[in-house]
């Protein structure tokens, strides 16, 4: 039953920022929430595993194309990334205090963290979206 609803919207269609300021501003505009994954995405065993097992999954990029503005902040080994965009994922690691990959903070428009999830979060979309919906009520 839920497969219909679902069936439309694919990877294709959900965009992941690089830039933390305009996914702020796109937040806004949007009454949505920012959902920032700190990744090593060439490396890191658990963030690959979350990436195949909830961020790619329809369900989750279902509710993040309505929910969630979405923003990827990657701390590769070997794949190529601007020296600006380096500089900007370190200051913001350094910012949100992340000490390990992956770590995922949910936030509202106005950087208020409401959720910081560090390491894997088993149980695939419903468990993040859960976490996320019970966030947004607290």
């Amino acid at each position: 039953m839920l497969c219909g609803a679902l069936g439309g919207v694919q990877a294709a269609d959900v965009i992941w920022q690089t830039n933390m300021p305009q996914a702020f501003a796109q937040a806004r505009a949007e009454h949505k929430l920012v959902l920032a994954d700190f990744t090593g995405s060439d490396w890191c065993h658990w963030c690959k595993k979350l990436e195949a097992d909830t961020f790619s999954q329809p369900e989750f990029l279902a509710y993040a194309k309505t929910n969630l503005v979405l923003v990827r902040l990657d701390y590769p080994n070997n794949l190529p990334q601007s020296d600006e965009l380096k500089a900007a994922n370190a200051v913001l690691a350094q910012r949100f205090k992340i000490d390990g990959y992956p770590t995922v903070i949910v936030m509202k428009p106005d950087a208020k963290v409401i959720w910081r999830i560090g390491g894997y979060l088993e149980g695939g979309p419903k468990t993040m979206i859960d976490g996320i919906e019970a966030a947004k009520k607290k």
